[in-house]
């Protein structure tokens, strides 16, 4: 009466077993313990539409961004409130944003005459 159970239970035990080999060897090429090095950041070009020294932030019309976003007008956030009065509608700039928060933010920028 033992064997009618020892031999379906160590032949369920056989087969459950099988599996685990292959499924380490399926992922054995997933490189899963590094890290990709942040992309260098680069800038891009664009013109001031518009200043809300109030609202505090900067509307920008700019080509694409190295974050593959298209090319657009968008509003700013920019890092510090100072540069706000040295910007005025119709500069060209080249600058990087980044998004903080949910929040697109101007981390640099340069007047480009």
């Amino acid at each position: 009466m033992n064997r009618r159970f020892i031999a379906p239970a160590l032949a369920a035990a056989l087969l459950l077993g099988a599996g685990v080999p292959l499924s380490a060897q399926a992922n054995a090429g997933h490189d899963h313990g590094h890290a990709h090095a942040p992309a260098a950041a680069t800038q891009a070009d664009g013109v001031v539409r518009k200043v809300d020294r109030q609202a505090g932030r900067v509307t920008i019309a700019h080509g694409p961004l190295p974050n593959g976003m298209p090319a657009m007008t968008m509003v700013f956030r920019p890092q510090e409130a100072a540069w706000l009065e040295q910007l005025r509608e119709g500069d060209k700039i080249r600058f990087r944003a980044e998004d903080r928060q949910g929040v697109m933010t101007l981390t640099q920028f340069e007047i480009v005459r």
